[in-house]
């Protein structure tokens, strides 16, 4: 490969410059509001990947199957460039908050950010001294090296196992079914999000977010190569496609993963009902007598009172001898598709329909697909291009023609939700097609699947959702997806894939957790107990599920070497605690759905590192075994064999701490607390009104305020409160509860009030203490209220 060089400044209006460099190519700054800048390099023959998929803000209309154009800014801001001056040595360009220093021997770039106009520069990230743009003339091959300073740490890349610091790792950026992983060292996964931050715990430099929109199979080194050359160095390496970098700037990471989440796009807002327990096993589907096993679920449900709101059925259903088959039913283990879905409909536990997007070569329907085109296709020829998979030889389907989609589109409906079936879960969706040069039709545009393979998974997901807009059009759509790139947070919920049992998985997928946060990824979880290896033993189950609750995802599933199924009741001494962690996880659903709303609406991530919402303390960014559920709970999980306490660390906040369970009251600081098995140290900050809900969740009320004294004297809390699964406009959400709070002479007196259109769930609303005791309170106007009724609260006035 061979540096760029040189750099003669062509033009500087409006939001972009363009710079010729030598040999024919070209550099392109562009700027997109007043934090967020785009570098990108045209080769001398053009762009390698003139589309993108990876964007979708806002304004820009619905995804579209051939992607958008690169340069299309539609949806996207624009900062003005306030001056481009020349020098011999550099090009400087300028704008309010932002300056890129590119100097032209070899090609390096210098970014400065000020949080102000008026306030000096700060240095933010720079290139290295030495070859920082290196690019293949003979082939598609590029890099891009920064300089690594020790005091910076790297947080994000999508799912990734470890620490949740990366510096030292070399990842790589490509999606593969890692079944049985290992959560510390494994690499790579099952997702494809080439996005990080760069930041320094001490804030002596701006917070910085790199995102690299390019799908082809890439890695990051953060730090892990040396060469007595460059000095320290991070670099991106990607086989093909276009270096087209998306930078964000701001004081901390939560000045940056909601502008990178903006971009890719808003988190899908699913229905309440996905918040509820989810079953899932494969054994039951693989069983000669699967429904009558997956009826017995049911049956243990109600025999154990424990709720459950889904139930993701594994792709046995589709099972030919050891092969799947997707939109196909064995009939052998499943006689009447129909009786089994009426079943689960009328106990209110909905079927989520495990699909794949690869078909078996004598698949019954494979030459009705290769007839119209349907399949990736051999780099020469028409053939459909043959991979592994399963448990032989199969094609995966084309997503990037428009008539595989709406095939695709046209078999979830009459073969899954005309039966009754509720959701799909995509499955097996990582395209593991090795051949980079096989063909995709991309719209009749053409294109090869070197870049292709994470925008194969995305439109699989586009294609699955669209048949749950026509079959319900009234419905929100709800979607499971194991794969994913930029943009997965648009279509799906997602969980870490097929993890090990053990303990130190236990421990290392909440730290994975902390990187899908980061990359605009929050409607997560783990499988619960673990999928493959061993089955868990009753205390490692335990604490898996005292910890699950709190995601946003909380399913148990399992493929357990022995044979056994890891279900609630497995273990019968540990049933008291299992169904108080449930009842918890159902109290709870106000609170993580209103949350999902906040995803959704501002982008915020659910489940967060401490450093996140604490940016200024030390402490925040060494604690990876802890999370913020939102802006006010602390979840600090046992991870650690035979513990019945845990030290757990307390961000400063005015007021302090009270534990979730109990009330009782934490300074600021190191503590050491108990944490007997079946529950999970949690604490909530001091002035916080937790809305709660009752148990099981689908019951409608009442809403429960619970009032955790001190911090400051006013507060404002917004509770998204709708039916739970009808579509609405974003500008116009149908019920959100208005909540303000102001302390009177020691003395809590709210304000509550309606927004929206529609009538509240809640006919009531009651009131606790922070130990869970009712209590009256002072609430418009009216003393000593303990239950107010929703229908009689006042309209918000619209600002």
């Amino acid at each position: 490969m061979r540096a760029l060089t040189g750099g003669t400044l062509l033009s500087a209006t409006g939001n972009r410059a363009e710079i010729e460099l030598e040999r024919g190519y070209r550099l392109t700054l562009s700027f997109h509001g007043a934090r967020t800048a785009r570098l990108l390099v045209t080769r001398p023959h053009g762009l390698r990947c003139p589309r993108t998929w990876s964007l979708s803000p806002e304004l820009s209309g619905d995804d579209a199957i051939d992607g958008r154009d690169r340069l299309d800014e539609t949806g996207l801001p624009n900062e003005p460039i306030r001056t481009a001056d020349e020098t011999p040595r550099a090009i400087v360009i300028e704008t309010v908050l932002m300056r890129a220093e590119i100097r032209r021997a070899p090609l390096g770039l210098t970014w400065s950010f000020r949080e102000h106009e008026g306030e000096p520069f700060r240095l933010a990230l720079t290139d290295r001294q030495t070859q920082s743009y290196l690019f293949d003339e003979r082939g598609n091959r590029f890099a891009h090296y920064l300089c690594c300073d020790p005091a910076t740490a790297y947080y994000g890349f999508g799912e990734k196992t470890g620490d949740a610091n990366k510096r030292g790792r070399r990842l790589r950026m490509k999606t593969s079914d890692a079944m049985g992983y290992d959560a510390e060292t494994s690499d790579p996964l099952y997702k494809h999000i080439p996005f990080f931050i760069a930041l320094r715990p001490d804030a002596s430099a701006p917070a910085v977010g790199l995102f690299y929109d390019n799908l082809s199979h890439a890695a990051f080194d953060m730090g892990q190569e040396i060469d007595a050359y460059h000095g320290p160095f991070t670099s991106f390496e990607a086989e093909d496609g276009d270096l087209d970098l998306w930078l964000f700037f701001g004081g901390s990471a939560r000045d940056i993963t909601p502008a990178f989440t903006a971009l890719t796009g808003r988190t899908a807002m699913p229905p309440r009902w996905s918040l509820s327990y989810s079953g899932s096993t494969m054994h039951y589907t693989e069983a000669p007598d699967a429904e009558r096993q997956l009826t017995g679920f049911l049956a243990q449900i109600h025999e154990h009172a424990l709720p459950c709101g889904s139930f993701h059925m594994s792709s046995g259903y589709t099972k030919r001898g050891e092969g799947r088959y997707v939109f196909t039913w064995d009939r052998t283990r499943f006689p009447e598709p129909l009786r089994v879905a009426a079943a689960f409909n009328a106990s209110g536990v909905r079927l989520v329909a495990n699909v794949k997007p690869a078909m078996l070569t004598d698949h019954p329907r494979f030459a009705e697909v290769e007839r119209f085109g349907g399949f990736v296709r051999e780099a020469e020829g028409e053939r459909p291009h043959l991979a592994q998979f399963w448990s032989g030889k199969a094609a995966y389907l084309d997503f990037t023609n428009p008539e595989t989609s709406a095939w695709w589109t046209a078999q979830v409906k009459a073969q899954l939700l005309d039966h009754g079936i509720a959701a799909t879960w995509n499955d097996n969706n990582e395209f593991e097609v090795w051949d980079g040069d096989a063909r995709a039709d991309v719209n009749w545009r053409g294109g090869t699947m070197s870049c292709l393979r994470p925008v194969q998974t995305n439109l699989m997901l586009r294609a699955s959702e669209r048949a749950q807009r026509e079959h319900a059009p009234r419905k929100r759509p709800f979607l499971v997806s194991r794969s994913g790139g930029p943009g997965l947070q648009r279509y799906a919920q997602t969980w870490t894939g097929d993890n090990a049992t053990s303990w130190k998985t236990l421990r290392y997928n909440l730290r994975m957790g902390h990187g899908l946060s980061l990359s605009g990824v929050y409607n997560f979880g783990h499988d619960v107990g673990g999928f493959a290896g061993p089955k868990p033993d009753p205390e490692l189950f335990m604490r898996w599920i005292e910890q699950g609750v709190f995601w946003p995802r909380f399913s148990i599933h399992s493929w357990n070497d022995d044979g056994s199924v890891n279900e609630p009741w497995m273990y019968a001494e540990l049933l008291p605690l299992v169904r108080e962690a449930f009842q918890l996880r159902e109290r709870l659903v106000p609170l993580l759905y209103t949350l999902l709303w906040r995803a959704h609406a501002h982008h915020e991530p659910i489940l967060r590192p401490l450093f996140y919402d604490f940016p200024g303390e030390a402490e925040a960014y060494g604690e990876h075994d802890a999370f913020m559920l939102g802006a006010d709970m602390l979840v600090a999980p046992v991870v650690e064999d035979g513990a019945r306490e845990r030290r757990v660390w307390l961000p400063d906040t005015p007021g302090g701490w009270y534990a979730l369970h109990g009330g009782a009251h934490f300074a600021p600081g190191w503590h050491r607390v108990d944490a007997p098995l079946g529950r999970a140290p949690a604490f909530v900050r001091a002035g916080t009104m937790l809305p709660l809900g009752p148990s099981p969740s689908g019951e409608t009320g009442p809403l429960t305020l619970r009032i955790f004294p001190g911090g400051h004297s006013r507060l404002s809390l917004s509770i998204f409160d709708d039916d739970g699964e009808s579509v609405f406009d974003l500008s116009s959400p149908p019920c959100i509860l208005a909540v303000a709070s102001e302390w009177r002479a020691n003395r809590l007196a709210l304000r509550i009030e309606r927004e929206g259109s529609r009538a509240a769930r809640w006919p009531h609303i009651c009131f606790e203490d922070e130990t869970g005791q009712s209590i009256p309170i002072a609430v418009n106007g009216l003393q000593d209220v303990r239950r107010l009724q929703t229908s009689e609260l006042p309209f918000k006035a619209p600002l």
